[in-house]
């Protein structure tokens, strides 16, 4: 029989081998070649998959975010709704933040992108992407502050809108410190600050 080749699991191999190349090396290094070497195929394979550069960029950016929504509906799947109100968003919130190596890679790849998009002179693909990641964090910040407040559990004098601001911005800040310094913004600080953030905001 002729083998089944799995082209979406192509693509994000290739993807991966970005990532790795734009971690070690910067995303000025992300060429078809230094790519290809990276995952071990010839340039012509990667641009079997990925005709031009541009392709190849917006899919790996776009993995960044479809793995964290992966993750979070495998959450709601396992049924993460069980314990207190605070801990089951501190579960969610989780998912978007660099707490192990796997979230890591993710957010250096995001902060890359997102340094090249600010250097753009016209908004294309990269910002289009970037502004997805952005927009989807916020509504999960969103969506569980919203949760909270009609279950009943937050403080009568908040002003919603402005905490989910302050939520989005907080969790923004501790990826950053967590990328930056892992050291002394470990995973158990993290969840500690966001925990005591939360808790800050129930009745």
């Amino acid at each position: 029989m002729p083998k089944i080749v799995d082209h979406e699991a192509r693509r994000e191999e290739i993807a991966q081998a970005l990532w790795r190349v734009v971690r070690r090396d910067g995303i000025g290094a992300a060429s078809v070649r230094s790519i290809a070497a990276e995952a071990g195929w010839s340039a012509g394979a990667v641009r079997y998959y990925f005709p031009d550069q541009a392709g190849l960029l917006s899919f790996a950016m776009d993995l960044v975010s479809r793995r964290v929504g992966e993750r979070i509906t495998a959450l709601n799947a396992a049924g993460a709704a069980k314990g207190g109100p605070a801990t089951v968003a501190l579960r969610y919130l989780e998912e978007a933040l660099p707490l192990d190596a796997e979230r890591r890679a993710e957010f250096d790849v995001w902060i890359a992108f997102m340094a090249q998009a600010q250097a753009e002179s016209d908004a294309g693909s990269l910002h289009e992407h970037v502004d997805k990641v952005h927009d989807g964090l916020r509504l999960l910040c969103e969506s569980l502050l919203h949760s909270l407040s009609e279950s009943g559990v937050l403080r009568d004098d908040l002003d919603l809108r402005r905490e989910i601001e302050r939520l989005h911005a907080l969790i923004d800040g501790l990826s950053l410190h967590a990328a930056i310094q892992p050291d002394r913004t470990t995973p158990a600080r993290v969840r500690q600050l966001l925990r005591d953030h939360l808790g800050t905001l129930l009745a």
